[in-house]
């Protein structure tokens, strides 16, 4: 008898976000429908082994392949699978999770795995950045200085995160950027600048609210320096969706720009931080990847 089951791998960060992961392949097991997958569970053991484990089994037939982490992990397995046939599955358990909510993934494991009994693929776009493919946000600015911040403690989650946010406010210093690109000449004292695909960083801060995985756009959100006594306002409006009307804020859109700024320094790519350069060129691939999302009846 033809086997028409579909091959899917799960690929596990073990130290995502700071839920214990030790139950999760036998909630995997019990909660997907095994008379339409044959699955296999890795953990990944280092950094980059993500990528590794994706390569792996795009070249051996397996149809989709599903990033159980954050968006970090999302971004090792993702990069693997642009322009294939092979379809990326998310179980969101990292701090953000930007992609799988712009995606409207769920957070509860089971239910994300449930989810993928009735999914679909479709196709969205991704980013590059000197080289370097991003699928939710990058940037430059507070958010990277603190991303690198919070990568160099200790302690995960939320909580040592807005830590990180208060105390990297009275010690950050904003830079000079000049951003060209086709309609584009702008210069600027940016305190936070984010190139993004999707909307938000992730914990539904939505930093570019108009943001759409499938416009072929960058939607670009520069917020200049602001007094202490915005900061309730500006974080309401993050969580409200209504950031692009603040007055510290300018956006624009576009599907390739590049970033000449005047000292190298933080900027990261889906919440990974790193040192990059001082010219920074950004784009849009069209449709890049696919990913497998609730099926829409």
């Amino acid at each position: 008898m033809l086997n028409t089951k579909k091959k899917i791998a799960f690929i596990i960060n073990p130290i995502s976000g700071t839920i214990k992961k030790n139950g999760i392949p036998q909630l995997i097991l019990n909660e997907l429908d095994n008379t339409l997958f044959d699955a296999e569970i890795l953990y990944t053991e280092y950094k980059g082994h993500g990528s590794t484990l994706a390569k792996r089994y795009k070249n051996n037939g397996y149809d989709y392949v599903v990033a159980v982490g954050g968006d970090g992990t999302v971004n090792e397995i993702a990069k693997e699978l642009i322009h294939s046939d092979v379809s990326l599955g998310i179980i969101p358990i990292g701090s953000g999770n930007g992609l799988a909510r712009h995606l409207n993934i769920p957070m509860s494991i089971t239910k994300a795995v449930r989810n993928l009994n009735f999914s679909e693929s479709i196709l969205i776009d991704y980013g590059i950045v000197n080289d370097k493919p991003f699928f939710c946000t990058c940037g430059t600015g507070f958010d990277a200085y603190v991303s690198m911040e919070f990568a160099k403690g200790k302690r995960r989650g939320i909580m040592s995160y807005i830590e990180k946010m208060i105390t990297g406010y009275f010690s950050y210093k904003p830079q000079n950027c000049h951003l060209t690109g086709e309609g584009i000449d702008l210069e600027s004292k940016a305190f936070v600048l984010t190139f993004a695909n999707a909307g938000q960083w992730g914990n539904n801060a939505y930093i570019a609210p108009q943001a759409s995985v499938q416009d072929g756009k960058i939607d670009i959100s520069i917020m200049s320096s602001f007094p202490i006594i915005a900061i309730p306002t500006l974080a309401l409006q993050l969580f409200t969706k209504t950031i692009d009307n603040d007055l510290f804020m300018t956006t624009l859109r576009t599907n390739e720009v590049t970033l000449n700024r005047d000292e190298v320094g933080p900027f990261h790519f889906d919440g990974e931080p790193y040192e990059e350069g001082l010219e920074i060129h950004v784009k849009i691939v069209p449709d890049g990847l696919k990913v497998l999302v609730a099926k829409r009846f």
